[in-house]
């Protein structure tokens, strides 16, 4: 009888039980409802008032810095006669990484007087997502943009079909090079990959990720780089479609025009000129459990919390990780924790955002979920996704499969007024590299800066507020050249443009 009443308790009061699932939050759970860690600030941020001439210059395009985009003659192709062999790669990480990593696939190939064949995405261990190259970008496009610069193949013949991902998982092969260094020379490919192409008729480079130099390379190979990431990469028509909507959904909302359609193919814009379209803002908010748990600083959530994002970042990095060797309180001033949605949202309202403001939320998975988004949502009601303006026939293709999900995010971000990236990281690095190539207005955190005046709980919200504008002033845009082992594709000045 004893057993049997313990078995059947549970299912008579469930409400008891709950706390030890994973479906709500609890004292037992790393999802706690996190509550608001600067409370002062949000106060005053929610009764801020708007401002009509800090408005007009928030949204002011980016004025002209004299920079053109710049990616060599068009009228002078240098496809080599013969080929050296075929060159494979394998790219790890999300979809900027291996962006980035296309591109210099395509430049060790001009290096190498190689064959390309269409790069293998290798499936990456946190988000789980298998899309090929052809699921993503417009093959056909990326090899007709590059047909006078490198040859490029989607398969290899039958002779060398035995060359696959499998075959170079299983033992040691001749053809594969292992051990490539991260940004390795030009010279270095010439002397260690360059025999294996003349040896066998193909090498296979995995991992290849970061593994070209960004300096001391000849300036055809830079603008073949920037020519592969601005001109070569375009994604999928379907994309495209679907970015192309979400804009237009933003521009022009539900109840002024016919925005709202569910049917992106056949979306029109015929009341477009009956009344002005809207500016918004794309916020990329970098707050995942990867990201959290790598940072390794305190983000409110409680002890349960700080034990499970420590408990993943050893099973993941096995100590590796040099930030668990600092206090919250350090890590912070010196701006090495990613902001959270509040701290987001303080920032925007600072800068002089009103919740009036069209916010664009692009990021796969936010750690904590929405009870962790409320606060920011809670400053800008109008806040969107791909969620709340597609519908789930619009998503279906892309539904699961994060880069698909970034790259309309990418898309998005790129049609944008302005861009704000929460967090330094790949996808801020690809697009502020693109909008700077653009000439477009984005603005740049000062994570420093925020971190310390994070830090003062006194603080009030004028001294904030003007603190945060005065050190913003120069982070909206501005152009910045490349420095020495800067990445090419986050700063492409001068190597991708001429100073008119």
């Amino acid at each position: 009888m004893c057993g049997l009443f313990v078995l059947i308790f549970p299912l008579i009061f469930p409400c008891l039980f709950t706390p030890f699932t994973h479906a709500s939050p609890s004292t037992f759970s790393e999802w706690n409802v996190p509550k608001p860690r600067h409370l002062r600030l949000l106060r005053s941020a929610l009764q801020r008032e708007r401002l009509t001439g800090e408005q007009s210059d928030l949204w002011a395009p980016l004025a002209d810095q004299g920079w053109r985009p710049y990616l060599g003659s068009v009228n002078a192709p240098s496809l080599p006669q013969k080929s050296e062999g075929y060159l494979q790669v394998f790219l790890d990480g999300g979809l900027n990484q291996q962006r980035m990593g296309i591109c210099d696939a395509v430049a060790v190939a001009k290096i190498l007087n190689a064959t390309l064949v269409i790069p293998h995405l290798e499936v990456n261990p946190v988000w789980q997502d298998s899309s090929s190259f052809m699921d993503i970008f417009d093959v056909d496009h990326f090899m007709n943009v590059l047909k006078d610069d490198i040859p490029i193949i989607k398969e290899l013949p039958d002779e060398f079909s035995w060359s696959t991902r499998e075959y170079y998982a299983t033992a040691i092969r001749g053809t594969r090079i292992k051990r490539a260094p991260v940004h390795a020379s030009a010279n270095w490919y010439l002397e260690n990959v360059f025999p294996v192409l003349q040896s066998n008729g193909i090498a296979a480079i995995s991992p290849f990720s970061h593994r070209l130099s960004f300096d001391n390379l000849p300036s055809e190979i830079q603008q073949l780089r920037c020519k592969v990431n601005f001109k070569a990469l375009v994604f999928v028509p379907h994309i495209r479609a679907l970015g192309d909507a979400l804009v237009h959904r933003l521009r022009y909302p539900p109840g002024q025009s016919q925005a709202s359609s569910t049917d992106y193919l056949r979306e029109t814009t015929d009341q477009n000129g009956k009344q002005n379209p809207q500016k918004f803002v794309v916020l990329h908010l970098r707050f995942d459990k990867d990201m959290a748990a790598h940072s390794a600083c305190d983000f409110g959530g409680g002890k349960a919390e700080k034990l499970a994002l420590a408990k993943y970042r050893q099973t993941i990095w096995q100590g590796r990780v040099l930030n668990s060797q600092f206090t919250d309180k350090e890590l912070r001033s010196q701006g090495r924790c990613p902001l959270t949605p509040e701290e987001v949202g303080l920032l925007l309202a600072a800068l002089g955002f009103d919740n009036n403001t069209r916010l664009y939320l692009a990021s796969h998975k936010v750690y904590g979920g929405e009870a962790r988004i409320s606060t920011l949502r809670n400053l800008f009601p109008l806040m969107e996704d791909k969620k709340s303006l597609a519908s789930s026939a619009e998503r279906v293709h892309i539904k699961g499969k994060a880069s698909l999900l970034a790259a309309v995010d990418y898309h998005v971000g790129m049609h944008s007024d302005i861009f704000v990236s929460a967090s330094p990281g790949n996808m801020h690095n690809a697009l502020v590299g693109h909008r700077t190539f653009e000439n477009m207005k984005t603005i740049r955190p000062n994570m420093v800066l925020l971190g310390q005046l994070f830090l003062n709980k006194n603080i009030s919200w004028s001294q904030f507020r003007q603190a945060v504008v005065e050190g913003h002033q120069n982070r909206q845009g501005q152009l910045r050249l490349r420095k020495p082992k800067q990445s090419i594709y986050t700063y492409p000045a001068p190597d991708c443009m001429c100073h008119a």
